[in-house]
């Protein structure tokens, strides 16, 4: 797991516990986690193992696919949507990274407002 997706998990683990109103010691507990782990896996320089995950979601009644959703990463094991415009994108050497992040947003904004798409939906 990269360093960014690792820190953006483990802010929003920690966003999750404090709206939960729980000390670190209090969740730790409920996650069957210890108190130095869990402040490792906050702070973005522990990637927690999906079983460790699974105890941390159920301490917050959630599922862990919905934190690795709100971190904007894939579950492991879940199959990415290969979309051949977004790949030719990502790899298009003219395009500087700024250029290919923006012109994938508004190829998937279009995407998603098209009455193709909105058929398809339903």
């Amino acid at each position: 797991m990269a360093s960014r997706s690792r820190a953006a998990l483990g802010e929003i683990i920690r966003q999750q516990r404090e709206l939960a109103e729980l000390s670190m010691r209090q969740f730790a507990d409920l996650a069957g986690i210890s108190n130095p782990y869990l402040s490792q896996i906050e702070r973005g320089l522990r990637a927690p193992s999906q079983q460790v995950l699974e105890g941390i979601a159920k301490a917050l009644s959630l599922s862990a696919d919905a934190l690795y959703e709100q971190a904007g990463m894939a579950p492991p094991g879940s199959e990415p949507v290969i979309n051949p415009v977004l790949e030719a994108i990502a790899v298009d050497p003219r395009l500087s990274a700024r250029q290919r992040k923006a012109l994938a947003e508004i190829y998937e904004s279009f995407v998603a407002s098209s009455p193709s798409s909105k058929r398809n939906s339903h």
